[in-house]
């Protein structure tokens, strides 16, 4: 990995889980039942004995009510303007690969933008990823297949994908080098035109 990744502050997915459940009054065998993850599973993943892959963590998060950025750790003051140096963002690993926020948890608006480095096999999980709000993929190396409700996507380094997060998606790395993926999710109201809002001001 880059020079970037060792230096970026890694995150004890762990310790976040364990704060965040006992933060919220939940038990773990509650959290394993409404995230459909078996106690023992569960139990793992809170002693550091096992990472959980992407799709679990997102089973976490919406159990827990939050976004799957609140395992980067404790709700920081929010900012109508992030900036963050390279060896500033916060990394969190998981199987095969690591996650990086980027500015997403300290940032006022619902946009939470993260790089996703890959390592040939890793993959979201088993089953489909389903949230809130829209997601852009930009593919920056290697080669990223997404599956967006049962259709098949190849990116390759500059190709691109933009979908509404309530599709059924899940994603892996086929190839046999690192792959590395810039992810934008937003979550903004259906209804909304952000992108409209900046074109009429300039004309």
């Amino acid at each position: 990995m880059e020079s970037f990744l060792r230096e970026a502050t890694s995150v004890d997915v762990a310790t976040s889980l364990r704060a965040l459940r006992e933060a919220r009054g939940i038990s773990m065998r509650t959290l394993a039942t409404k995230s459909g993850l078996s106690a023992n599973a569960l139990s793992m993943i809170e002693r550091g004995k096992t990472s959980p892959s992407v799709c679990t963590l997102y089973k976490l998060a919406d159990a827990l009510g939050v976004s799957i950025t609140a395992f980067f750790g404790a709700e920081s003051e929010k900012k109508s303007v992030v900036f963050l140096k390279s060896d500033e963002r916060v990394r969190m690993s998981f199987t095969r690969g690591i996650f990086e926020e980027l500015g997403g948890t300290q940032f006022s608006g619902s946009v939470e933008p993260f790089m996703l480095t890959l390592e040939s096999g890793a993959a979201s999980g088993p089953h489909s990823i389903v949230h809130t709000g829209h997601e852009f993929v930009f593919c920056l190396r290697g080669k990223l297949e997404y599956q967006v409700d049962k259709k098949i996507f190849q990116l390759e380094a500059g190709d691109s994908l933009l979908f509404a997060s309530k599709l059924q998606h899940k994603w892996k790395n086929l190839g046999n080098t690192v792959t590395t993926a810039l992810v934008i999710i937003s979550g903004f109201a259906e209804g909304e035109q952000p992108h409209a809002m900046h074109w009429k001001k300039g004309e």
